[in-house]
């Protein structure tokens, strides 16, 4: 989960802006960068940020951008002069109505614990999990309602896992070393493979573990579970790429949308049955490769890809 860089305490930034009114495509850009960098609104044509690295970057480019198509806009520190005043601020950036929205809808799956599909039921989940860390990423000031949501989003998540994958605790039938909150390793660099695997355990297998990406020949970490290249627990057999592999392995070969895009990761490292989605998801990897600053960032933007991916293929049960 990205957490929003450190605010100086007590310290503002204000942006006040204003822009021809001819230009309604630019008025709409400006908008829509403040609403990206989760600023609050004081009257119009006056935008309020926590004072930090991010947010005065982000105004700066954006004043650059204003002031370019002839309109105005200065950048400003901001310091309250009264306690009320630093709560009305604050105020501006309460994001606990939209932890108990997700709370609610969470906590509304419940009742088709053992009922519904829980295949079904995780779907809504990653939904969710994509919400909360949407909402964590412009909450600037953490609260009770974070964490309560955070703690009710993983109890569900786990819960779910337990009903779609009830041996996954185990890697085949002697070892019992659970799979839930790990540290899952593989190689650099990040192609299709190693991409699909790596949102399959972040949305579906291991929710709350993270990911790490090794250099070649960089040894493996003790308590890892590896994925994807030589000697890994997780990696290809003869006929299947490592996706397929662990597809099998957490019983879920038999998803029609996993199926679908386990084809189009196999076709995309071995080139041999074509698909014809193929070079439309090769497009956007390639697209997410040169955008991406490290591992992680390639990993965020492959994971919409393939979160689409599986929206476009979901099939529900037949009742």
């Amino acid at each position: 989960m990205s957490k929003p860089p450190p605010a100086e305490p007590g310290r503002w930034l204000l942006l006040v802006a204003n822009l021809p009114t001819e230009d309604p495509a630019a008025r709409m850009r400006m908008l829509r960068t403040l609403e990206s960098l989760g600023a609050g609104v004081i009257r119009e044509g006056a935008y309020l940020l926590p004072d930090n690295v991010a947010s005065r970057q982000g105004l700066e480019h954006l004043s650059e951008y204003i002031a370019k198509g002839a309109g105005s806009a200065q950048v400003l520190q901001a310091t309250p002069v009264s306690e009320a005043q630093q709560r009305m601020f604050r105020s501006l950036f309460d994001r606990s109505a939209r932890y108990e929205e997700l709370i609610k809808v969470v906590d509304s799956l419940k009742v088709g614990f053992g009922i519904a599909d829980p295949s079904a039921i995780s779907r809504v989940l990653n939904k969710q999990r994509r919400e909360f860390e949407s909402i964590s990423a412009l909450d600037f000031f953490p609260s009770e309602q974070q964490t309560r949501a955070q703690s009710t989003l993983g109890a569900a998540e786990a819960a779910v896992h337990k009903l779609m994958f009830p041996t996954s605790s185990q890697f085949g039938s002697q070892s019992k070393e659970p799979l839930l909150k790990r540290v899952w390793v593989t190689r650099k660099p990040p192609w299709a493979d190693r991409l699909a695997c790596a949102w399959l355990i972040r949305r579906f297998v291991d929710p709350e573990g993270s990911v790490q990406w090794l250099d070649k020949g960089q040894d493996v970490p003790a308590n890892t579970v590896g994925f994807a290249y030589d000697g890994a627990r997780f990696g290809n057999d003869a006929t299947q790429v490592t996706f397929e592999v662990m597809l099998k392995h957490f019983r879920m070969a038999e998803n029609p949308g996993m199926a679908k895009i386990g084809a189009i990761v196999h076709y995309l490292e071995v080139r041999d049955t074509p698909v014809p989605e193929a070079a439309g998801v090769q497009t956007l990897l390639q697209g997410a490769t040169r955008r991406s600053e490290s591992e992680d960032e390639l990993l965020a933007e492959a994971e919409k890809t393939f979160d689409l991916l599986y929206e476009a293929y979901f099939e529900a049960p037949q009742s």
